[in-house]
């Protein structure tokens, strides 16, 4: 089954306008699928996964692009930087006119990747963030114009008809959550999901660890990754998952860069009304696939995991990671924070558009209680351009809980 993404319109718009187009996610997450469908029959492949062309492209870059000239589509680009700066001499000796990119790029590694971007095609590339398939990518409608996710009214009204068009059963969230969201998982509902991950941890490890930093040892950096999965959804202590791993801390926060840049955990910043103090607090951690994070917690199934006592986290993990891919997948950056107060009032998410501030909390709940918000309330009281509230949860239909809080279901997203 092959599944409509999203991102397709902005590719081919950024295509039109700039002369380097670069996505960059984790692996798997279907990059480079995606850039093969929207391949014009003139626009050459190569992947530098393939021994020869790498060790041409690090060798002799000049070389490379001569034998492989635009339009092309170089695959796992962050191998050879060296392409960079000899792509961005060609790009300007064609004084910008491009009837469509010159180059599309893919990359796994965003860290490496941009320093070299910053460097060296800096105003010729746009730099698109993709993550697995989103929930309105699995159900088919991928290809709708459907605004980002946000509490205004507009927009739940746009989001109101995919939950019609595609609801959601209770089992069919939590056995989606479980299972995740690589599209080699949805595309085959017979792969068995603990072989694709266990492979997966392998192939990540061996190729995008190694070429990040030197890990003495691949058992230790597992464990690391095992013991940050088991606090996704939680405010990140470094020391304390140094400790459970038994690493230093400074080596901790080296891999949490690490899981940062290949695209497999996002921080969250928290919210301050001064951006300088805003980031200099404590951030939330949470992984960008909630199956390899279900995987990795050993939860052995959709119906242990939705029992168990990581179910609340791992439901807050997945709304997260949905409405980031509502903003990324339509290539939008949204200004996202999260709240936690001195009192110890908390909201899951802000989003900050058009000079207002939209709060959201995850229930894992078919009854959310108003007397559980106090956090939101606590908002709309300190901010006067705090707005209307959505609490995402397990509801049916749309209900309103006050007259600026409304109960969503999660088929909005």
């Amino acid at each position: 089954m092959d599944f409509e993404r999203t991102l397709k319109t902005h590719i081919l718009e950024c295509s039109e306008n700039f002369p380097v187009v670069l996505v960059t996610g984790a692996r798997q997450v279907g990059k480079t699928t995606l850039l093969r469908s929207l391949c014009e029959p003139d626009r050459r492949y190569i992947s530098l996964d393939d021994p020869l062309a790498l060790a041409l492209a690090k060798e002799d870059p000049a070389l490379f692009l001569e034998r492989h000239p635009p339009p092309l589509l170089i695959d796992e680009v962050q191998y050879a930087p060296e392409l960079l700066t000899h792509i961005k001499i060609r790009v300007d000796a064609q004084g910008g006119a491009h009837g469509k990119a010159a180059y599309w790029l893919t990359g796994s590694q965003p860290f490496h990747l941009m320093r070299g971007v910053a460097e060296s095609l800096a105003g010729r590339v746009a730099v698109i963030t993709m993550l697995g398939l989103s929930r309105q990518e699995m159900v088919g409608q991928g290809a709708a114009l459907i605004p980002p996710f946000v509490p205004a009214a507009s927009a739940l009204q746009a989001r109101q008809a995919l939950h019609q068009s595609a609801p959601w059963t209770h089992d069919q969230l939590f056995a989606h959550i479980w299972r995740g969201s690589y599209p080699a998982l949805a595309r085959n509902a017979r792969l068995n999901r603990d072989v694709f991950y266990s492979s997966y941890m392998q192939t990540y490890i061996q190729r995008d660890v190694r070429a990040l930093a030197q890990v003495g040892s691949e058992v230790v950096f597992t464990r690391f990754v095992r013991a940050a999965a088991a606090r996704t959804a939680q405010l990140l202590n470094v020391a304390d998952l140094a400790r459970d791993t038994d690493i230093h801390p400074a080596t901790a926060k080296q891999w949490l860069s690490i899981l940062q840049a290949s695209g497999i955990v996002h921080l969250l910043q928290p919210w301050h009304s001064n951006t300088t103090k805003r980031l200099v607090k404590t951030p939330k951690l949470y992984f960008l696939d909630t199956g390899l994070c279900s995987y990795l917690t050993q939860w052995s199934s959709p119906q242990t995991l939705e029992a168990g006592a990581m179910s609340g986290a791992i439901f807050e993990t997945w709304v997260i990671t949905e409405i980031l891919k509502s903003y990324w997948h339509t290539g939008r950056t949204p200004v996202c924070s999260f709240l936690r107060t001195k009192d110890q009032y908390e909201v899951d998410l802000l989003i900050e558009q058009d000079g207002m501030i939209y709060p959201i909390e995850c229930k894992k709940s078919a009854s959310p209680s108003r007397h559980n918000l106090q956090g939101i309330n606590a908002l709309h009281q300190l901010q006067t351009n705090a707005a209307d509230a959505a609490v995402v949860c397990l509801v049916p239909n749309a209900i309103a809980l006050s007259s600026r809080i409304q109960a969503v279901p999660i088929g909005y997203l």
